[in-house]
């Protein structure tokens, strides 16, 4: 490698880890650092903090402030709006975490009454014999008289 190169070095960091101080995260999501501390102050984001307390965002953070700043320029919210946008976002979020649940749910539920339903047609099938005096009469294999057995007494057929 020759001084004029250089090496490159790439770190991969979770999407929602905080790692941009204040002033990087209002330069990436273009708006000023005080628009970040209104927003955070109104709950529409929450960084993470620093040991010392320093507000660090993520990327997701980031995406969430571009996210917020979209709503409000070219949709024309106000940040009532966009709070109750957000929130639907992520009641829809959790339904549709509880809807794969139980979908999920029923494919277990389903699979098993298949079982039990083979398992049932298995059983009747063996309790179903052909009747000795026709051959198209279908008799429970109970109900059937063996050729070995007398018939029980007291029954009225």
């Amino acid at each position: 490698m020759s001084e004029r190169q250089s090496r490159q070095t790439r770190i991969e960091v979770a999407i929602d880890r905080g790692v941009f101080m204040i002033s990087v995260a209002a330069e990436l999501a273009e708006m000023h650092p005080q628009t970040l501390r209104m927003y955070e102050a109104r709950g529409l984001i929450e960084p993470s903090r620093s040991p010392k307390g320093t507000r660090l965002y993520s990327q997701s953070d980031v995406e969430r402030l571009r996210r917020i700043q979209q709503m409000t320029a070219e949709l024309g919210l106000n940040l009532a709006g966009v709070e109750r946008v957000l929130a639907l976002e992520a009641q829809l979020d959790e339904l549709n975490a509880q809807l794969r649940a139980m979908a999920r749910q029923a494919e277990l539920t389903r699979a098993e009454l298949e079982q039990e339903l083979d398992r049932m047609r298995r059983s009747i099938s063996a309790n179903i014999v052909r009747y000795a005096g026709s051959s198209t009469t279908l008799v429970r294999a109970a109900d059937a008289r063996s050729p070995f057995k007398p018939p029980a007494r007291g029954r009225a057929r």
